[in-house]
């Protein structure tokens, strides 16, 4: 198995594992925290950070893995603060893609657009347009069902 080391943030959602990918700046991190944080409060909602800024992904027996870059592991950035320790998970499967701040984001996305491959594991992918509110998209896909 080869792991590679990309430019993303993930976070264990329930039992969903969210690789967060878009440019400096996006809300990756915000993201991360904006899912965690209420968790924190209300433990049967489970959240947890998995990796920031840095993630190691890997194919495994057909799905993909991720985890925290080791020197990175329960750092977590926040706007305002800087870098703060977070409870983390160690390793997460990944069931979803979220590409944040995608200009061209469609309103009504086409099938094609809803599919991402790492690693040559095909997943879900979820774009999220720069000013929409990306923590709503995520619930929202995480709770409710196309049909």
């Amino acid at each position: 198995m080869v792991t590679r080391s990309i430019h993303a943030s993930a976070v264990l959602v329930g039992a969903h594992a969210l690789l967060i990918r878009g440019e400096a700046g996006s809300g990756k991190s915000s993201l991360v925290f904006a899912l965690v944080e209420p968790a924190q409060a209300t433990p049967a909602n489970f959240a947890r950070l998995v990796a920031d800024d840095r993630a190691l992904v890997e194919a495994a027996h057909g799905r993909l893995l991720v985890r925290p870059v080791p020197e990175l592991a329960g750092l977590l950035e926040i706007r305002g603060l800087g870098i703060r320790r977070v409870p983390y998970e160690s390793v997460a499967v990944v069931s979803h893609v979220v590409d944040l701040a995608v200009a061209d984001a469609a309103r009504l996305p086409d099938e094609a657009e809803g599919k991402a491959t790492i690693c040559g594991i095909m997943l879900p992918r979820l774009v999220v347009a720069p000013t929409a509110d990306s923590v709503a998209i995520v619930r929202a896909a995480l709770t409710t069902s196309p049909d």
